[in-house]
C-alpha cells in the first residue's frame, strides 16, 4: 500500500518526529515533509534525551533521527523509544556510512538507514517502505549491508560494548562529550553519586583509567561521534 492509499484508508496523516541537532537541515526537511499530502510534523528534538521524551508523549508513526545526537546518541535513543513502544518506525538520517553505525542502528531496532546526501524522493520512498513493515536502506548503503543480514542483526544484540548497561552507555557518552559530573547527573536525572558509581564501574569493566581512554573507547564503539 502506498503512502497516499494508506492515508486514504486510515483518514489520518502520518505523524513524523524529527530528531537532529542541525537546525538548518531540520527546517528544510520539515518544509519538504509538510508539502507532502498525508505527512505531518509531530515535533522536533535537537538531542536524544528530548527525542525519547517527545516520542513517548506524542506517539508518532515515524521517528527520523540523526545518529550522532548530543546528550544521548541516535542509537541509544532508538533503543529507549522502542523499549517503551513498538509503534513508531525509526529511520536513521545520517552522514555516517560506516558499517558499524548501520549495524548498531539496526541492532537498536531501526527500520531504515538513509544518508543525508540522498534525495528527498528517496526519503519518502523509505517512509513508505518502513510503514509497510519492511526494512529500508538507501542505495548507497545497500552494498554494505544486505537484507538477510538485517534479520540476523535484529536477533543478535552482541556488540563491542555489550557488557555495558544501557545507562552506563548513556553516562559514557556524556563523559566523552565533556559533560561534568554535575551536568551528567542533571541531564540523566540521577544523583552525582550515581554518576560517579557508573563511571567507576565503566572504567573497571573496560580496564580504562582515564577520561581520555573512555573518550577513545566511546568513539571507537560509535557511542559518540566526536
Amino acid at each position: 500500500m502506498s503512502l497516499h492509499s494508506q492515508q486514504r484508508a486510515t483518514k489520518k496523516e502520518i505523524q513524523i518526529l524529527i530528531a537532529d541537532e542541525q537546525q538548518i537541515m531540520v527546517e528544510g526537511l520539515c518544509s519538504l515533509i509538510q508539502s507532502q499530502a498525508g505527512l505531518s510534523i509531530a515535533g522536533i528534538a535537537s538531542d536524544g534525551i528530548t527525542a525519547v521524551k517527545m516520542a513517548r508523549k506524542l506517539q508518532p508513526d515515524i521517528v527520523i533521527t540523526g545518529v550522532g545526537l548530543p546528550k544521548m546518541n541516535g542509537i541509544a535513543a532508538t533503543r529507549e523509544i522502542l523499549d517503551n513502544s513498538e509503534t513508531p518506525k525509526i529511520i536513521a538520517l545520517s552522514t555516517h556510512s560506516e558499517k558499524r553505525f548501520v549495524e548498531k542502528m539496526i541492532q537498536a531496532g531501526a527500520s531504515g538507514y538513509i544518508l543525508k546526501g540522498c534525495g528527498f524522493d528517496e526519503l519518502i520512498h523509505g517512509i513508505n517502505v518502513v510503514l509497510m513493515g519492511q526494512t529500508y536502506l538507501c542505495k548507497e548503503i545497500r552494498g554494505i549491508i544486505i537484507e538477510s543480514y538485517f534479520s540476523l542483526l535484529k536477533k543478535n544484540n552482541g556488540s563491542g560494548n555489550h557488557h555495558l548497561t544501557a545507562r552506563e552507555k548513556e553516562v559514557l557518552q556524556l563523559i566523552a562529550e565533556g559533560y561534568s559530573t554535575q551536568k551528567t547527573a542533571e541531564s540523566l536525572h540521577i544523583s552525582k553519586k550515581t554518576v560517579e558509581t557508573h563511571r567507576r564501574r565503566i572504567m573497571s569493566k573496560l580496564g580504562v583509567k582515564t577520561i581520555a581512554g573512555l573518550t577513545k573507547y566511546a568513539i571507537k564503539e560509535g557511542i559518540t561521534t566526536l
